[in-house]
């Protein structure tokens, strides 16, 4: 089994070396360490360029495509590159040693159960031992009519629905089957989309003893009316066109409206304590979301669909001349990666 951690970071770089260092020592080794550089601004490259992990590629973007579109990035160039499974995560999310090992052990017994998960997921806490990134437990009911999440509780395992992007493991075969996460929508909601999307036919599952830390998680939930960054305050626009739009495509009308009154209700406060630029951001949101209706993409799709060129290097080679295939690899196979790379814009391979 292949198994590709991909890590997604933007101007974070010591968050960034210590997630690197914590999923370098896993107890079950990765096979590929990718880092996605959403076009950094600091020193992020310098740092990567001088990392020595024999197995780490770097893939850095020509511009800034949000989270949603870097996690779309992550997921495809690690499936383009034979992942079994995808280990995916933020550049503030710090794995216990053991997390990938307890991820793949929940696996294998549910494996025993004639059961495949539409993905894994570690359990989250912040830095003081808080639950932060709670999914949402998965209430189909058995046979009998009874909700059948209880089953696996005796080995800390339970089938969820709607989930984050913090340490998730997803098959192959899910990204086969549903695609990659939406990436017009830039930033926030897009786990959710994409969650509840593989959830459709088979829930996924959380594993309690698979622990991480996800670092900055203190300020609780996202809320514009807290929001003290001038540079995320623009962003909250995507939250509530997104909000909006999931809640359109799996739940009902009457979740729509609630969604809807909801934003409304938010905009009336922020005009009501004379925060206008707020309240506009909120309006300019719920204007969005009505026509706001993007398709999901083939995992095999190629990544100049992103519209971004990508620098792709190996931190301690010039070159990517050395590269050598996997001895399972066929012609075939060779000829489908050179022609990914061809397909992929002005990409420059250093």
């Amino acid at each position: 089994m292949k198994i590709i951690s991909v890590i997604l970071t933007y101007n974070r770089k010591d968050l960034l070396s210590q997630c690197l260092e914590a999923v370098s020592r896993q107890s079950r080794p990765c096979d590929e360490i990718i880092v996605v550089d959403n076009a950094s601004t600091d020193d992020t490259e310098q740092m990567l360029r001088q990392q020595s992990l024999r197995n780490l590629t770097v893939h850095r973007l020509s511009e800034n495509i949000g989270a949603s579109g870097g996690f779309n990035a992550g997921f495809r160039l690690a499936y383009q590159s034979g992942a079994d499974q995808v280990w995916m995560m933020d550049d503030d999310v710090i794995p216990a040693d053991d997390a990938l090992e307890k991820l793949l052990n929940a696996d294998e017994l549910l494996a025993e159960k004639a059961i495949e998960p539409a993905f894994l997921l570690s359990t989250a806490y912040t830095e003081h031992g808080l639950v932060t990134n709670a999914p949402s437990i998965d209430q189909r009911p058995n046979r009998i009519a009874y909700e059948n999440w209880p089953l696996t509780l005796e080995h800390g395992i339970a089938p969820v629905r709607r989930a984050t992007f913090v340490s998730i493991l997803v098959p192959r075969r899910t990204l086969a089957t549903y695609g990659l996460p939406i990436a017009s929508m830039f930033i926030w909601g897009e786990d959710t989309e994409y969650t509840l999307r593989v959830t459709e036919d088979a829930p996924g599952f959380v594993v309690g003893n698979s622990k991480v830390v996800h670092l900055r998680q203190e300020n609780g939930a996202i809320d514009i009316m807290a929001e003290r960054n001038p540079n995320r305050v623009k962003y909250h626009r995507h939250y509530v066109r997104n909000e909006v739009f999931v809640a359109r495509k799996y739940y009902r009308p009457r979740r729509v409206v609630v969604s809807v009154l909801h934003q409304c209700k938010i905009a009336m406060k922020l005009f009501g304590r004379g925060d206008f630029n707020k309240a506009g951001i909120v309006l300019r949101g719920l204007l969005e979301s009505g026509p706001f209706n993007p398709s999901t993409e083939s995992v095999d799709a190629p990544i100049a669909n992103l519209g971004v060129t990508v620098d792709s290097y190996t931190p301690g080679r010039s070159s990517i001349a050395g590269w050598e295939p996997p001895e399972h690899v066929t012609l075939v196979d060779l000829c489908d990666y050179h022609f990914s790379r061809q397909t992929m814009g002005s990409v420059n391979l250093s």
